[in-house]
């Protein structure tokens, strides 16, 4: 849920539990920065992925940053939407309502040109991309709607506002993730729900990047994922008559894209 600030205040630290923090797709790098972030902030945290090995580096995070954290892990597949709603729906039902969804699932971002992209890779990034976050708000924002408040994250990039010669399957995954979420912000913003596409137009300080950059890495030109969580924690704090629906994030290296 969002609070309420006075403009030019200082946004404490939470001493005491805030609600429980839902994270799709909590890996190593902005996963496990966020848990922490939101961890440290007071929610309890929930991460949903295909092994709980996978969510090690965000569990470890958060018991690194607040070890009071209760954390719990459920196993899904975002390409498989009906049994990630069935997932989150028996979560809220076991460990109480979901308060803040995460949801940061990337396809593969493999290189071909458009007409290359076979049937099965378009597929799989629209079912991973949009179907996959029409799933969790399937499962939880009619709860959300009917308490009056909730927030939903959807981690995106600048490919959602163009095509790509390149990278086509990326772009049309994103594309449709930023009409899912202006979409729903249309319908249900209204309910006091709080849908939020965040665009990343750079990239990342994680081992993936790290490890394509190599010696070439400049840590000025890379987002550090701390700092990406922070703005997903201050957008949280937004008061309802001052939503942002739309965030864009980049380095102040950064050359913009677009």
């Amino acid at each position: 849920m969002g609070h309420d600030c006075t403009p030019g205040s200082a946004l404490p630290e939470a001493t005491e539990r805030q609600g429980i923090c839902a994270i799709v797709g909590a890996g190593e790098g902005l996963g496990a920065a966020l848990a922490e972030r939101f961890a440290r902030g007071g929610y309890d945290i929930a991460l949903i992925s295909r092994s709980e090995e996978s969510c090690a580096a965000a569990r470890n995070a958060v018991r690194a940053g607040r070890p009071t954290t209760r954390v719990w892990h459920r196993s899904a597949d975002a390409t498989q939407p009906a049994s990630l709603e069935r997932t989150l729906s028996s979560l809220s039902a076991d460990i109480g309502p979901i308060d803040v969804l995460i949801y940061n699932v990337r396809g593969e971002f493999t290189k071909c040109d458009p007409l290359d992209m076979t049937y099965d890779r378009m597929e799989d990034t629209f079912r991973l991309e949009v179907v996959g976050a029409f799933a969790a708000a399937k499962a939880l924002l009619p709860e959300m709607r009917a308490r009056g408040h909730g927030t939903f994250f959807f981690s995106s990039a600048t490919a959602a506002f163009r095509g790509s010669a390149t990278h086509p399957a990326y772009a049309i995954g994103k594309f449709g993730l930023r009409a899912l979420s202006q979409s729903l912000t249309k319908a249900y913003a209204k309910d006091g729900v709080h849908i939020v596409h965040v665009r990343l137009d750079c990239d990342l300080d994680v081992p993936i990047m790290q490890g394509i950059y190599g010696t070439a890495r400049d840590k000025a030109a890379l987002a550090d994922p701390n700092d990406v969580a922070e703005t997903y924690w201050l957008t949280l704090q937004q008061p309802k008559g001052a939503w942002s629906n739309e965030v864009e994030i980049r380095p102040h290296t950064e050359t913009w894209t677009y």
